[in-house]
């Protein structure tokens, strides 16, 4: 007996077999059929997702070579203005004769030599740098960068507050380089910086890093601090101090000054906007009024409270008084704590130093005083301030 068909009906056979065998065949037909178009569409499929992975690796390869050209392009910034900027950061040397004594008082004479560094500030041959660079010093000579020689230089003018100096080389038929003057006002915390020096006598020497923080405050003496200083973690050695710090469009935003020895990548800089006023004033005057009232004070906190014992809680300690001073002459003591000038309240030795810009030399002030758990008023006839104060 055959799967498909009867025995006993050849016709009926016939005709069922060859509709089976159709219908068989259609549905193989089909198979074949669906089979080719799914596979035909997987290929599909296949291509696209190789062309998608294809544009994905030339993106990525695209990305990674803007990322190396950006770098590229950072490093190749730096050495522009290194180049163009590098002319106008100048060496400093001086020299001071020093009268030192052996163990039998014998009497000799020794010369002392330092080095520093400058800023060209214009084609007139003047110079900023610092005025602990210049301080003393008997003879100041100046070497151009490139080997364009060595030149004597003059002090125009110098202040100590500020640390601040300008000098001045004779620059007929020279052609100096001078470097663009930026806006410190306008630094951020994190941005690039550059300084460029002379440490240790290797001229023109180049450090990169950032402005690690804004308007510092930085003890020079017991009593007194240079204030809303630029720190950078670009590296400033002796030598360094009165370079350039730079930003990276090559403008000068400020003018290196210290670093704290015990520490790695703490360096600082007076901003530039407050150079550029000093500057101009030592230039046309040679130094630099203030009203002075004669004190060394400091701001009252916690821990100078705790210390002295204080129980006023607010203004200005008074360490100590200046002999000759308006202080002095007025009657302030050492251990006084300033409250008031002329009814404007004072919190800091900031507040003091920005009100008395506001008077001039010969201007009579009133200080509200506090002593031993009482308030007193003195007045104070302001004096100019002298130089090594």
């Amino acid at each position: 007996m055959s799967f498909f068909f009867a025995e006993d009906d050849k016709i009926g056979f016939n005709l069922k077999a060859y509709l089976i065998i159709a219908i068989i065949s259609g549905l193989v037909g089909a198979g074949i059929l669906y089979f080719a178009l799914s596979t035909i569409e997987l290929s599909q499929d296949e291509i696209e997702i190789e062309e998608d992975i294809v544009q994905d690796k030339e993106q990525q390869t695209s990305k990674e070579y803007q990322e190396v050209s950006y770098q590229e392009v950072g490093q190749e910034q730096i050495v522009d203005v290194v180049k163009e900027v590098g002319p106008g950061i100048i060496r400093i040397t001086t020299a001071k004769e020093r009268v030192m004594y052996d163990f039998f008082t014998r009497r000799r004479e020794e010369r002392i030599r330092g080095e520093g560094s400058g800023v060209i500030y214009n084609n007139e041959g003047y110079i900023i740098t610092n005025n602990h660079v210049i301080e003393g010093a008997e003879e100041i000579n100046v070497f151009l960068p490139e080997g364009e020689g060595e030149y004597k230089a003059e002090v125009i003018g110098k202040d100590p507050v500020t640390d601040l100096a300008v000098i001045k080389i004779d620059s007929q038929d020279l052609e100096l380089s001078v470097p663009k003057l930026g806006d410190s006002s306008q630094l951020k915390v994190g941005q690039k910086a550059i300084a460029i020096g002379n440490p240790y006598g290797f001229s023109n020497t180049v450090t990169v890093g950032v402005i690690s923080a804004l308007e510092r405050r930085l003890p020079i003496q017991q009593i007194a601090e240079l204030t809303d200083m630029i720190q950078t973690d670009a590296a400033i050695n002796p030598g360094n101090s009165g370079g350039g710090l730079l930003n990276q469009q090559g403008e000068v935003i400020g003018i290196n000054t210290a670093i704290i020895e015990q520490a790695q990548g703490i360096g600082f800089a007076i901003p530039i906007n407050l150079a550029k006023e000093i500057v101009t004033e030592l230039i046309a005057e040679g130094e630099i009024i203030r009203p002075w009232i004669g004190i060394y004070g400091g701001d009252i906190t916690p821990d100078l409270s705790d210390s002295y014992e204080l129980e006023h809680q607010t203004g200005i300690y008074i360490f100590q008084i200046i002999a000759e001073s308006p202080a002095a002459k007025s009657g302030l003591q050492e251990g006084d704590i300033i409250l008031e000038i002329d009814q404007q309240e004072l919190t800091s030795m900031s507040d003091l130093k920005e009100l008395l810009q506001e008077y001039q030399v010969n201007d009579k002030i009133e200080l509200l005083i506090y002593r031993d758990s009482s308030l007193k008023k003195y007045k104070i006839r302001l004096q100019e301030r002298p130089i090594n104060e």
